[in-house]
């Protein structure tokens, strides 16, 4: 059984044996933050949530409509170490992202 905790930049990760005894394992999560700019499509930014993000379609076009009217969109949480493949990967297919 686990149980989920999250605090800030931190989540607490329980896990629960039979006997009752709970190990805390903490890992660092973060976000993985898309920036609006000028060049970018939007039939491209969605294509690109989709295939490096996972995103359901509806999901990227949300996220692609919150980008362009406030600036940014968080589209993906997770530790460091998980986004920065990510980050990288959108970062080539010339799309500003920034892990906070």
């Amino acid at each position: 059984m686990f149980t989920f905790i999250t605090n800030s930049h931190t989540m607490v990760k329980e896990k629960s044996d039979p006997l009752g005894y709970t190990e805390e394992l903490l890992t660092d999560v973060r976000e993985l933050v898309l920036f609006n700019d000028e060049h970018n499509t939007f039939d491209h930014v969605i294509k690109t949530l989709v295939e490096i993000c996972e995103h359901e379609h509806q999901q990227a076009e949300q996220c692609a409509l919150i980008t362009h009217l406030k600036g940014k969109c968080g589209v993906k949480n997770g530790s460091f170490e998980d986004l920065k493949p990510i980050h990288e990967e959108m970062g080539r297919r010339d799309l500003t992202v920034e892990i906070q």
